[in-house]
């Protein structure tokens, strides 16, 4: 990650979408939608656990930096590999190298956690999980790699949470859910072109794991555990499938998070969500943490060695996580009915 390009100013077409979890009163509850003569009680959207989430953040940070070719890398691997067996139906494994920008052969772990294979109706939610190997936006030790606390171990937090949550709680039938770990996002220099970051997941859409993969649309997440982040709405998200965000957003403000997802244009990012869009043909967008000034647009963490723990907070782990709870509730639903 990534380049950044100018700020885009869009006017937002907003969709209307219903809302599983029913209104609410004044004390926050969820009430039956109530009709002339029948009422109805909507699902209930299962309640996403920060404190696991965290735990899970922790034990990423745990194996070093998840750098291609090393131990940490092989480690953490198998770690989330064991995660995902326990929350997901089926998992796949993608145990390839790819070529980095300096022409070097890297290790590259993708893992695609599947709930419901049966579904043809599918949400894609992914993340990288990789360390940026070199901290190139310090001031000191700019050659060492970074621990990648939310850059990196805090989207495989809130995703296995997901899981987690939905295999406690059940999911219908109708809509089944992909989990995509990708590696060897960050191995990428602005010198060796766009197209060196995102290398797991450029691997991927082309190489799907099920032949012929569709999804109705993606959900990418980066960054998305800091103290204070903010999601504004990135810009080739919007340009992609702006939809989806409004989707996405709408949502947030339905759980009750709109503070962390401002209806706000965002820098356009060169991120995994756009080789998804390219390669793979299907409409994903991107949640990352954005600051509003288009001269620096990632928080100050951002690829130095201030990325660790202490930068983790639950409240923006559980803002993301009950939100993407929330986008599947109400789109179990809808999806099911086309």
């Amino acid at each position: 990650m990534r380049n950044t390009r100018s700020i885009s100013f869009i006017v937002f077409a907003c969709l209307f979408i219903a809302a599983c979890g029913g209104n609410k009163n004044e004390d926050g509850q969820k009430r039956a939608v109530t009709t002339d003569t029948v009422v109805v009680k909507p699902a209930a959207v299962p309640v996403f656990d920060a404190d696991s989430a965290y735990v899970y953040v922790g034990r990423q940070v745990a194996f070093g930096p998840r750098i291609p070719g090393s131990a940490a890398q092989s480690g953490c691997a198998a770690w989330m590999d064991a995660m995902l067996k326990k929350v997901c139906d089926t998992v796949y494994k993608q145990d390839v190298h790819v070529k980095g920008g300096d022409g070097k052969s890297l290790p590259c772990i993708n893992l695609i956690g599947v709930i419901n294979p049966k579904a043809t109706k599918r949400i894609l939610f992914l993340t990288h999980w990789d360390s940026r190997p070199w901290a190139d936006q310090d001031t000191k030790d700019k050659d060492k790699p970074i621990i990648a606390a939310d850059d990196g171990a805090s989207g495989v937090a809130v995703l296995l949470e997901i899981a987690g949550a939905l295999k406690a709680h059940g999911l219908p039938v109708s809509i089944g859910i992909d989990i995509l770990f990708t590696d060897v996002e960050d191995y990428g220099r602005s010198e060796w072109g766009e197209d060196s970051y995102c290398l797991g997941t450029q691997y991927w859409a082309n190489h799907p794991h099920i032949a012929g993969y569709k999804a109705d649309f993606g959900i990418l997440l980066d960054m998305v555990g800091a103290h204070g982040a903010q999601f504004p709405m990135e810009a080739s998200s919007t340009i992609y499938a702006g939809d989806v965000q409004q989707k996405v957003w709408r949502a947030a403000s339905d759980a009750g998070y709109s503070s962390f997802f401002p209806y706000a244009p965002g820098a356009e990012i060169t991120d995994d969500h756009v080789p998804v869009n390219k390669i793979a043909g299907i409409r994903t967008i991107d949640i990352i943490n954005l600051t509003p000034d288009p001269q620096r647009p990632f928080a100050p963490h951002w690829h130095t060695h201030a990325d660790v723990m202490d930068i983790i907070d639950k409240s923006t782990l559980k803002a993301v996580g009950q939100t993407l709870l929330q986008v599947i509730c109400e789109n179990a639903g809808s999806m099911a009915n086309n």
